[in-house]
Formats: structure tokens, C-alpha cells, sequence
């Protein structure tokens, strides 16, 4: 993400009013952009000369009684017509017609979708990895051994790289079961942290944007290159997470 590009989503992100991958993105611009980190400084500074003791006002005690009475006052005094009784009574109809429909919609919308049911697969196999004691099929940090271990196990050479410089150490590789499908696992540690990172051949259009969610508990960031999709799970933050998945784009 250049400048260009962060500045007008600055406030946004200020605000939480960004979806995560995009928070993720200019957080991540944020760190390495000494100009934009300063754009952020200045909004908190704004936040904590708004939020002074002397700008805020305090409503006179009983306003609100007051304002309550007349309002009263103001009901009793007015005698309703035929019209406006037979609106009244229709309000009863209209709710429970919008609450059918909220219903339904809501029952369609938790169908769970094809993507919904692989996000679950990555979780499940990220945890079946940590308790089954199965976390690698192949132990070892040097990326020119990891790497044609692949072959003939998948369709595709996966990238591999070890990141260790930068605080994700390559502990190994593995072969998962991704819908219907055998998938690649990359294994980093940070720190205590594991993260396992799912890559398979992409299907249909390819698509530029970071997703991210959290599932269960895990944070999920997914992204398509050369190709291949890419999931990394992990109990990880997302900021922290995204320090990875930006290693992964960008080959650093």
C-alpha cells in the first residue's frame, strides 16, 4: 500500500470504520511510513484535546423529566383520528410481517457457504495439527529440503521461504485434506506461536483483496497469488499475523 493510497483511509482506520483486511493494510503502511504514522498521531492528539473536562457539556438536572412531562402533555391533548387510529393498529401487522421476514432472511444468510464450510476445514486442521501431535510431516527450516519434499504429494511447487530474520522461523512442512482436495501446510513459529499456512491451486477468477476473519477463536487471512490460494491460521493477533502474510506478498 503506497501513501497515495493510505492517506484517505486514515481517518477511517482511526475511527474503526475499515473492514479488517483493509485495517490490516494501512496498520501495516502505518509502521513502515513515518509520514502516515504521524497523520495518526495527530488524530489521538485531536481525540485528547476534544475529549478535555471544559468541551464537555452537562445537561441541567431534570431536563430530562421535564422534557418528558411535555411530551405527556402534549399526547393527552390530542385526540387521534380514524386514520391515524387505524395506523396505530396496523403497527402491530407491519412488526410482525418484518419480524417473518427478518426471520427468513436470517435462516437463508445462516445456510453455511461453500467458503464457510473450508474456513471450518482450515481451523479443524490447524487445531487436529497441535493436538495430534502431527504438526509436520517433514521437521526442518531449510526451505531447499522443504520444498521438494512437496514434489508428487500436490499438483503445484509451493513457495517456501523462512522468514526467520524477521521473527517466523520455517519449522517444516506438511500434506493436509482441504475440501475434497490435498493441500500444502507451511509451519512458522513466532515466538509461542504457531501459524500453519494452507496453499492449493486457485479456482475461477483470481481475486486481489486481503480476507480476513476470525473463527473460533483463530484468526484467519487469506490471499491469492501466482496462481495459488493462500490461507494462514493461527491463535496469532491480526496485526501480528499480517506481518507474515505481508512476507508472503511481497518476498521480502
Amino acid at each position: 500500500m503506497t501513501c497515495e493510497q493510505a492517506q484517505p483511509l486514515l481517518s477511517a482506520y482511526f475511527d474503526r470504520e475499515l473492514d479488517a483486511a483493509s485495517s490490516l493494510e494501512v496498520a501495516l503502511h502505518a509502521q513502515a511510513c513515518d509520514g502516515c504514522a504521524a497523520i495518526l498521531q495527530q488524530h489521538e492528539g485531536l481525540r485528547a484535546a476534544l475529549a478535555q473536562p471544559a468541551l464537555v457539556f452537562s445537561p441541567p438536572s431534570g431536563l430530562e423529566d421535564r422534557v418528558r412531562s411535555s411530551v405527556r402533555r402534549e399526547v393527552r391533548t390530542r385526540t387521534p383520528s380514524a386514520s391515524s387510529r387505524w395506523r396505530w393498529a396496523a403497527v402491530p401487522l407491519a412488526a410482525a410481517l418484518a419480524a417473518a421476514l427478518s426471520w427468513s432472511v436470517a435462516s437463508y444468510r445462516t445456510a453455511p457457504s461453500g467458503e464457510d464450510l473450508v474456513l471450518a476445514e482450515l481451523v479443524s486442521g490447524h487445531v487436529r495439527s497441535l493436538m495430534a501431535d502431527h504438526l509436520v510431516d517433514v521437521a526442518t527450516s531449510d526451505r531447499h529440503t522443504v520444498k521438494p519434499w512437496f514434489n508428487g504429494k500436490v499438483d503445484f511447487a509451493p513457495p517456501v521461504a523462512d522468514f526467520a530474520a524477521s521473527g517466523f522461523q520455517l519449522v517444516g512442512g506438511r500434506v493436509d485434506y482441504i475440501a475434497r482436495r490435498p493441500v500444502a501446510v507451511l509451519v512458522y513459529k513466532w515466538k509461542q506461536h504457531t501459524v500453519n499456512v494452507f496453499i492449493w491451486r486457485s479456482e475461477g477468477a483470481a481475486r486481489a483483496e486481503l480476507r480476513s476473519l476470525t473463527h473460533e477463536g483463530y484468526q484467519l487471512v487469506g490471499w491469492e497469488q501466482s496462481g495459488l490460494s493462500f490461507w494462514a491460521v493461527s491463535d496469532l493477533n491480526l496485526l501480528d499475523l499480517g506481518k507474515l502474510v505481508h512476507l508472503f506478498r511481497t518476498g521480502a
